[in-house]
């Protein structure tokens, strides 16, 4: 997916650069009044730069208020079939939010991914995604494959009756953001995995088992209560963790508003 970042402060010029520190080939943009880092590209007008290069990326990232990149945007827009996938970062590294192509373009994806990389929160409107409302927090020794962790979860489903299609996000501890069998299976059932810090995890507030093994391994207290309570929006645990053969399952539900009031939610 070739990538670019538009921003016009200091504080967004360093929210892109910890992009770059891992999205490789992540072409950067700055507005000329700002000292340029190594290897971006200043420009003096948005109106004027956005319109050039909308066609040319996969995905844009602006680090800008969101008004100012909807009118930045608006002349280029055709379909979202074919428009790339903006997403808007506030300069504190805060929110990331899928504003154009959120399904078929990828900017759903794109948000989660840039937001697992900050630190911050994806916020995503799309109804058929906002709907859900169960996360499911997974934790695994090292090494544990697909097969292994598709298992454990529909099990553990399946004994609760809890349908996948409820599920928004997988959710675990960024000591395991690199494990494949976790990476793998999160993309065979097309459920974006959120990575959640290891600072959150440790100064989260909320009532979940802590774990003296998993403190020994990892230096956590948890691992998939934990993950799956942080990466919702008020969220409670409805599944308490579960052990299966090496990994762990637990399920937390975003009790919104207009979500409890739907009985299919529950």
């Amino acid at each position: 997916m070739k990538l670019a970042a538009i921003t016009f402060s200091p504080q967004g010029v360093l929210v892109c650069e910890r992009l770059r520190e891992t999205v490789a080939d992540l072409h950067l943009y700055v507005h000329e009044a700002l000292p340029t880092p190594v290897g971006a590209i200043p420009f003096s007008k948005v109106m004027e730069l956005t319109p050039a290069i909308f066609a040319e990326y996969d995905g844009l990232i602006f680090v800008a208020p969101t008004g100012l990149v909807i009118r930045s945007i608006t002349s280029s827009v055709q379909s979202k079939l074919s428009d790339p996938a903006v997403v808007v970062v506030d300069v504190g590294g805060r929110s990331v939010v899928s504003l154009l192509s959120g399904h078929e373009g990828g900017a759903n994806d794109l948000a989660v991914l840039v937001a697992n990389l900050i630190d911050a929160e994806p916020i995503i409107s799309t109804t058929t995604e906002a709907v859900k409302n169960l996360i499911v927090g997974i934790g695994c020794r090292k090494g544990k494959s697909e097969t292994e962790i598709i298992k454990a979860l529909q099990d553990v489903l399946s004994a609760e009756e809890i349908s996948l299609s409820r599920v928004r996000y997988f959710a675990t501890a960024d000591v395991k953001a690199a494990e494949a069998g976790l990476i793998q299976a999160a993309a065979t059932l097309e459920i974006p995995l959120r990575i959640i810090s290891s600072e959150r995890i440790r100064s989260c507030q909320q009532s979940f088992e802590r774990s003296e093994f998993v403190q020994k391994q990892v230096d956590l207290p948890a691992v998939a209560e934990p993950a799956a309570l942080l990466a919702g929006w008020r969220t409670s645990l409805i599944v308490q963790k579960r052990a299966c053969n090496g990994i762990t399952i637990a399920v937390a539900r975003e009790n919104c508003l207009s979500l409890a009031l739907d009985p299919a939610t529950h």
